[in-house]
């Protein structure tokens, strides 16, 4: 950082070069070096091996069957998820957004129940519904298939768990739209139709690719369903964790960790050029449009928009039950025996602990380093450069796949040699890989917060001579509040919920619940996993709900200028 020896340096300045260098300093150390070690371990020659370069290896996978299968079998089960959930979740933000159907606030909630509970939820419960004892097998093989595990239960498992991400970026691109465009077609004569052709889906096509991009990054990059529902069908995914934890074959894990990287690295920058070109064609004119009441769509809408959140309640339904059930399907009394199993005789429950000390941790810093790092980009002067490589750190983490992220942690943690080595196995290295795992989207928010106050707070204090900290302390901070309050909730629930990149980084004692599910399911212990997954869903409701209350207390006290 070079400074002109003519600028005066003030204690503001002074504060901002030590936070952006500490927030440089952070990325490096936890998102830059674990990422550099993987292409390390890419690009490594082992001199005692003639063919051991990169290329040999590469090309040593593709002249596998098994390897080259799995590559297959990633692209075909997130292109079939994408093609699949694009049309069912763009009918159902049809109807929350353009009709008056009734109950919107109902299925909305419905469709976002999948956020609470981790994927894995979902691959359970399809074993109990379409399972080898399932309940409704006999209608599962009606449809034509054999059995739930392979792809069909995969790609059935990805449409229930990826469906709220999908809905929430076709419902806010439905919502963003010109009335005067529909307003001059009704005055024109044009049909319902044409004006859905030439109107509508013009104008939800960035929206509808970037959710496709990311319906098919969500898909090829998930470990925790094909694990479960996967069967025999191998995947990149599950391929990366037999070759780090049942081969130890760091190398070959990081290729195929690679392999995995490009496609969300691609989707990635589609999508980021899609946002760019969706923000210029928003218009300071736009009005907004107001659906109109038409009793025979409103019903199609609802009849759908139900039927869905019906299949969803399901979802979530059968697994509560059958956590429950004293041994699936021989005895089907209720009881906690499943609970018991795996609270008492397991000794499960400090698993629970430690995800809620995951959660409230990653929670609590999450949002101190998120919204330092947003307030230097966006509320402080000087320093472009190093704001703009500020800006893509944190950004990068929404292209990395949380197989990779947590592939980078054990190799570059795990080296005897690090001097951050002690965090391994610890229960730092988990809240930071999680941060670093969900920083985007939280950045996104916090940036876009920030950018919404004026900056002549910002001038006036400078002009007053007050010191920087007072004026993010006095007015950035209270004014920002809310988009604080979402961010944490949403750090939390996701921590809640997270195994991709934490799966590499525990230790017995740091276990989390969601890794304990996979570990159960592993040992044949359905039911103790069904329980401990409802656990997560049960706890992860009962925080949103805290939230919720915590941001109507807080509002409250600290948000009565707006009301004014």
């Amino acid at each position: 950082m070079r400074i002109a020896l003519h600028t005066r340096i003030t204690p503001n300045k002074m504060i901002v070069a030590t936070l952006m260098l500490l927030t440089t300093l952070f990325f490096i150390l936890f998102l830059v070096a674990p990422l550099a070690t993987v292409f390390e371990n890419i690009f490594i020659v082992d001199p005692a091996f003639a063919d051991s370069s990169v290329v040999h290896r590469l090309m040593a996978y593709f002249q596998q069957p098994s390897l080259l299968n799995s590559l297959k079998n990633s692209l075909s089960v997130a292109l079939l998820v994408t093609l699949i959930i694009i049309p069912i979740a763009f009918i159902f933000a049809y109807g929350l957004t353009r009709s008056c159907m009734p109950f919107k606030g109902m299925n909305r909630a419905i469709s976002l129940i999948p956020l609470l509970a981790p994927s894995l939820l979902s691959a359970i419960s399809l074993i109990y519904w379409f399972g080898n004892q399932g309940i409704a097998l006999k209608f599962w093989q009606f449809l034509g298939f054999e059995s739930i595990y392979g792809m069909s239960g995969i790609v059935l498992a990805e449409l229930f768990a990826i469906f709220p991400h999908v809905l929430m970026i076709l419902t806010t691109t439905l919502t963003i739209a010109d009335a005067r465009l529909y307003e001059a077609a009704d005055t024109m004569g044009t049909s319902k139709a044409r004006k859905f052709f030439t109107i509508t889906l013009p104008g939800c096509k960035y929206g509808i690719i970037s959710a496709a991009m990311v319906a098919f990054t969500l898909t090829i990059t998930d470990f925790g369903i094909p694990k479960i529902v996967g069967g025999n069908f191998d995947v990149l995914a599950t391929d990366v964790f037999r070759l780090m934890i049942g081969q130890q074959d760091f190398q070959q894990g990081a290729l195929v960790a690679l392999l995995l990287l490009l496609p969300a690295l691609f989707t990635f920058s589609i999508d980021l050029l899609i946002r760019k070109k969706h923000a210029a064609t928003l218009t300071s004119k736009s009005v907004v449009l107001v659906p109109k009441k038409s009793t025979r769509f409103d019903l199609l809408m609802f009849g759908f928009c139900s039927l869905i959140s019906l299949l969803m309640l399901a979802m979530l339904m059968m697994p509560i039950y059958a956590s429950f059930v004293s041994f699936w399907p021989y005895n089907l009394s209720l009881s906690l025996i499943n609970y018991h199993s795996i609270l008492v005789e397991s000794d499960l429950f400090h698993t629970i602990i430690n995800t809620l000390t995951l959660a409230s941790f990653t929670a609590i810093f999450g949002i101190i380093i998120i919204f330092i790092a947003a307030w230097l980009i966006e509320k402080t002067a000087g320093f472009p450069r190093i704001k703009a490589l500020l800006r893509l750190f944190a950004m990068l983490p929404m292209a990395i796949p949380g197989l990779v992220l947590g592939i980078g942690y054990i190799l570059f943690f795990n080296m005897p040699e690090n001097p951050l080595n002690g965090l391994y196995h610890t229960m730092s290295i988990l809240v930071i890989c999680t941060i670093i795992h969900f920083f985007s989207t939280s950045f996104i928010s916090t940036s876009s917060a920030l950018k919404s106050i004026d900056n002549e707070f910002e001038s006036v204090a400078y002009s007053l001579k007050t010191p920087i900290l007072r004026t993010l302390w006095t007015v950035t901070l209270p004014i920002s509040l809310p988009t604080l309050i979402d961010v944490a909730r949403y750090l939390f629930i996701n921590a809640m919920t997270t195994i991709s990149a934490v799966i590499f980084i525990y230790s017995p004692e740091t276990e989390l619940a969601a890794v304990a599910i996979l570990n159960l399911d592993d040992a044949g212990d359905v039911g103790g996993a069904t329980a401990m997954a409802v656990i997560i869903t049960a706890l992860s409701t009962a925080a949103l709900l805290f939230f919720a209350l915590l941001e109507k207390i807080i509002l409250h006290r600290t948000q009565r200028w707006r009301a004014a």
